[in-house]
């Protein structure tokens, strides 16, 4: 017997039980689609994150010190142990090309136009590179000793009216202090500036360390809350005592992280760059080195290093996903060998006629075997349709590029066949080998 007549004889069994068949395969699509899915949502999230880091963010290290011991992303565990004095000595190294201060400031709120809007985590204090030209969609970056701030479209978006540039923005800080700062930038999205922020879409108010956190630490600067008058008038007092603010930059401002930017994005210049500051960092004369103890370490890693970390997590998560569709794909094999089974019993004087009138067993075989081949076919079919249109309906809906992983839909197939096979073959024997004589006696 032909192929073709095999096929067309399996195609119409499995047209005249349409419902059966269908329920047969459901296994099948279910496992597939749910592999598909989640590897497109998988690939595509690797690719919206990896399309954020620009060149210039590739030579980057992002470096905090924690106990080795905590678990968790960029950050965690960590305390602030850098100085302005680490910063600088950093930043002359001939291995570096910049190195500067990260800190996040506790906020209440933001007020604009008379409109105020909860955020307790707005407001981030870092270097003036650390807003890369290329990601400022208006305007310009802030510069360092100016009271101006850089926002990203969910800050400049959330009030009624929306925030421009050169529009005067106020910070409520934690205990009710307030300063004003001149937008004199947007960014061009939403998303995070560094692994530090996670690259998710939340409001940020981009400031210089200076003056702002290092207001903070003295408690008496003007942008917060504070009298300058008053502070003149102490400093004109007491000379001797110096500029409170200077003194407190100098000695006190401890900054959470430190970003240090290599010559280029070469591997060679950037461990180097990386060898380079951690030396200095953990010498007895670094100011960090007094408060890291036996307790802290300092990691310093490039933006592609900790996304790695979340790419691992991805992929423990898709196989993870794998696993159970695995075990979906098992149940659709079963359900398909049991339903072949069952076909097997109900058209056991067919096959009995079939032998009488000629039929050889690997004819026999032959037809029940594409029977299941073609159930298992149809559900990988069905399933990489659904499953690539759940990853295009996910990507979509996370406002990620959609990337298809083209090879895992020739896998589906041939994973639809392989389940068909297998599914397949102990019915397919068995009505081979059912004797004619008893067959044709079947009721």
């Amino acid at each position: 017997m032909r192929p073709l007549e095999f096929g067309r004889l399996a195609w119409r069994s499995i047209g005249s039980h349409r419902l059966r068949s269908a329920l047969t395969t459901l296994g099948i699509i279910i496992g597939i689609a749910a592999v598909i899915a989640f590897v497109t949502l998988g690939a595509s999230l690797q690719a919206g994150l990896l399309g954020d880091i620009s060149p210039d963010d590739q030579r980057n290290l992002y470096g905090w010190a924690a106990d080795p011991d905590t678990e968790g992303g960029p950050l965690a565990g960590a305390q602030p142990v850098f100085t302005q004095d680490d910063l600088e000595q950093v930043d002359e190294l001939e291995d570096v090309d910049a190195a500067y201060g990260y800190m996040p400031i506790s906020t209440q709120a933001l007020a604009y136009d008379g409109e105020l809007t909860p955020q307790s985590d707005a407001l981030i204090a870092a270097g003036p590179p650390y807003i890369r030209p290329a990601t400022i969609d208006e305007g310009r970056q802030f510069e360092m000793g100016e009271r101006e701030a850089v926002i990203n479209p969910a800050v400049a978006g959330q009030f009624e009216e929306n925030v421009s540039v050169g529009d005067e923005l106020t910070i409520v800080r934690q205990g009710g202090e307030q300063t004003s700062v001149t937008v004199v930038g947007i960014t061009d999205s939403s998303e995070g500036l560094s692994p530090f922020e996670g690259f998710e879409p939340s409001p940020r108010v981009y400031v210089p360390t200076d003056p702002y956190y290092t207001e903070e630490v003295d408690g008496i600067g003007a942008g917060f809350g504070g009298d300058e008058a008053a502070e003149d008038e102490a400093d004109e007092a007491d000379p001797a005592d110096g500029d409170d603010g200077d003194a407190a930059t100098a000695e006190d401002a401890r900054f959470l992280a430190i970003v240090v930017e290599a010559p280029s994005a070469d591997e060679g210049d950037i461990d180097q760059a990386r060898d380079s500051a951690l030396a200095v960092l953990e010498s007895d004369d670094s100011d960090a080195s007094e408060l890291l103890g036996d307790d802290l370490e300092i990691t310093m890693q490039t933006s592609t290093e900790l996304l790695q970390q979340l790419q691992d997590i991805l992929d423990l998560l898709q196989n993870f996903i794998v696993g159970i569709a695995a075990i979906s794909l098992v149940v659709g094999s079963i359900g398909i060998a049991n339903i072949m089974l069952v076909s097997v019993t109900e058209r056991t004087r067919e096959i009995g006629i079939m032998k009488a009138v000629g039929a050889q067993n690997r004819d026999v075989l032959g037809l029940f075997l594409t029977e299941a081949v073609v159930l298992g076919i149809i559900g990988a079919i069905l399933g990489t349709v659904l499953g690539l249109a759940v990853g295009y309906a996910g990507a979509w809906y996370i406002d990620i590029p959609l990337v298809y992983p083209y090879e895992y839909v020739a896998l589906a197939v041939a994973v639809g066949i392989l389940v068909g096979v297998l599914s397949g073959l102990y019915p397919a024997w068995r009505a081979a080998r059912t004797d004619p004589i008893d067959a044709l006696r079947y009721e």
